[in-house]
C-alpha cells in the first residue's frame, strides 16, 4: 500500500488538454474491471490509450477486448508492446506508440479524429498493420529536448486524495511523486530503455521547486518520491536544486534512486540537508564478477562506502539485489549475503533475473529461454532459462539470505528478542541445506 498516481499518463493528459484536445483519465489503481467496462458503456470514447508494461500486461490484454467491444480505437504505449508488436496487434490493439508519448500521440490522435486508422505510415514513433496484416513500424521520432516546455502532470483528472489516504492509513504520513529527468544513459544488461532508449534529459531546477512547491500548496504531502532512473546523476545541477530550494525556503522529506559511482561524501551532505530520508541503490550482487556481466559499472566497494557515508548522515539506505543472473553460482549468492552483512543496509529487495524482451540480456540467453504457458497467460518474469538453477534452488537461497542478513544484524545490535534471533538463525541454516539438496536442479 505505497502507491502513486500514473504520471506518465498524466503527462499525456496534460500535453493533449494544452493542444486542445479533450481528454480523460480512467484511473485503475483503486478501481475493479467491471468499473472500466462500465466506464466504456457509458462514456463512449472513441479513442482509449492504455499504458502498458509487463506487470500489467495480463490485465491490458482483457483491457484490449472491452475496449474493442465497445467499438473504439485502442493505442498501446509503454515499455513492453514495442516488444511485441505482432502479439499486441493481433490482441486488438489498433496502433502502438513507440518511445516517448506526447508528441506522437497528439498527432496520432489528431490523424485518428479525422481519418480514422486509414493513412497511418506518416506518423513517426507508431506501428500498426497495414491493409495486407503486415505491421509496419515507421520511422522514430526525436526525443522532447526541453522537459520545461511541458506541462506539469494533470493531477487534477484522478483523485490525489485517495493515494494520500492509503499511505496515511497504512503508514501514518503521505506521499507524493514527481520526476526531474527522463531516461537512463547506462548500460545495465537486464534494464529495459523501451521508451526513452539510453537518453537523459533533466528540466531545470527551477521547473521542479515550482511543481514542488504547488504540490506542497495543493496536497501538503510528507514526503514526496523522487522518481527518477538515477537522481544524482549531474552534481552541478543537485546544487542549483538546493540553492533554488533554499531561496524558496523549502524543505521537504524526499527518497529516491542511485547510483554508488554517482555519489561522493559531498553529494550525500546536499541530500541530506536538502530532506533525504531514505536512498535507494541498485546493489545487485555482492560479487564483483556477477556486476561486471551486468556491465553494471560500478564496484561492490563503491556501494559498501557511500552506504556507510549515507547512513552516518541519517539517510537510511535500501539496496536492490538480483539473484539468477547468467552465470551466478552458489559462492556467488554468498558473496551478496555477505555484502549485505556488510552494508547493514535495513532495507533489500530481491528479484529473481528475468530476460525482458529487448534488453541485451535477453539476447544473450534468448536461445536458451522457454515460457511457462501461452503469451497471453504468462509475461517475460514467467520465462525460464535453461541450464540455470532451479526455482526451488532460487527459493532456498531467498530465504537463506534473508534470514542470515537479519540475524546478523540482530546479533550485531542486540534489539531482536532471543526467540527471533533464534528462528532466523535455524531457517537460515534449513534454506542453506536446502540449496545443497537442489544445487544439482536445472530449471
Amino acid at each position: 500500500m505505497r502507491p502513486y498516481p500514473p504520471l506518465g499518463i498524466l503527462y499525456l493528459s496534460a500535453y493533449l488538454k494544452l493542444h486542445g484536445v479533450e481528454a480523460r483519465v480512467f484511473d485503475s489503481t483503486f478501481s475493479e474491471k467491471a468499473e472500466f467496462e462500465r466506464y466504456l458503456e457509458r462514456e463512449r470514447p472513441p479513442i482509449v490509450g492504455i499504458y502498458c508494461n509487463l506487470m500489467t500486461k495480463l490485465n491490458i490484454v482483457g483491457m484490449i477486448r472491452v475496449c474493442k467491444k465497445s467499438g473504439a480505437i485502442v493505442v498501446l504505449g509503454g515499455p513492453e508492446p514495442p516488444s511485441y508488436l505482432d502479439e499486441y496487434l493481433s490482441s486488438g490493439a489498433d496502433v502502438v506508440v513507440i518511445g516517448e508519448g506526447e508528441v506522437t500521440l497528439l498527432e496520432l490522435v489528431r490523424h485518428l479524429s479525422e481519418r480514422g486508422t486509414r493513412d497511418l505510415a506518416g506518423i513517426q514513433g507508431i506501428a500498426f498493420r497495414d491493409e495486407e496484416g503486415r505491421v509496419v513500424t515507421t520511422a522514430p521520432r526525436m526525443l522532447i529536448q526541453d522537459l520545461d516546455a511541458l506541462p506539469l502532470p494533470d493531477r487534477e483528472a484522478i483523485s490525489v486524495q485517495a493515494y494520500q489516504s492509503a499511505w496515511k492509513n497504512h503508514h501514518g504520513q503521505s506521499s507524493i511523486s514527481l520526476i526531474t529527468a527522463r531516461g537512463c544513459p547506462y548500460t545495465c544488461t537486464w534494464c529495459s530503455h523501451g521508451v526513452y532508449g539510453f537518453s537523459h534529459r533533466r528540466r531545470s531546477p527551477e521547473s521542479v521547486v515550482r511543481e514542488i512547491e504547488r504540490l506542497q500548496e495543493t496536497y501538503r504531502p510528507d514526503l514526496l518520491w523522487i522518481a527518477d532512473d538515477v537522481f544524482t546523476i549531474n552534481h552541478g545541477w543537485l546544487r542549483r536544486f538546493r540553492e533554488e530550494l533554499h531561496r524558496r525556503n523549502i524543505r521537504i522529506r524526499f527518497e529516491c534512486i542511485s547510483r554508488a559511482d554517482r555519489l561522493s561524501e559531498d553529494v550525500l551532505s546536499v541530500m541530506a540537508e536538502l530532506g533525504c530520508t531514505r536512498l535507494w541503490l541498485g546493489s545487485e550482487s555482492g560479487s564483483q564478477k556477477i556486476l561486471d556481466a551486468m556491465k553494471r559499472g560500478v564496484r561492490v566497494e563503491e556501494i559498501r562506502t557511500m552506504t556507510a557515508a549515507a547512513q552516518r548522515l541519517g539517510i537510511d539506505v535500501g539496496l536492490f539485489v538480483m539473484l539468477g543472473y547468467e552465470g551466478e553460482t552458489a559462492k556467488d549468492i554468498e558473496a551478496t549475503i555477505e555484502h549485505l552483512k556488510q552494508t547493514r543496509a535495513k532495507t533489500f529487495l530481491t528479484t529473481l533475473a528475468y530476460p525482458i524482451k529487448g534488453t541485451a540480456y535477453h539476447q544473450q540467453v534468448e536461445a536458451r529461454t522457454y515460457s511457462v504457458g501461452a503469451w497471453d497467460a504468462t509475461t517475460d518474469r514467467d520465462r525460464r532459462v535453461r541450464g540455470r538453477y532451479s526455482d526451488r534452488f532460487y527459493w532456498f537461497a531467498q530465504r537463506h539470505m534473508v534470514n542470515e542478513v537479519f540475524f546478523n544484524s540482530a546479533k550485531s545490535n542486540g534489539a531482536a528478542a532471543f526467540g527471533a534471533k533464534a528462528a532466523a538463525f535455524t531457517k537460515s541454516k534449513i534454506a542453506r541445506l536446502g540449496m545443497l539438496l537442489t544445487q544439482w536442479e536445472r530449471s
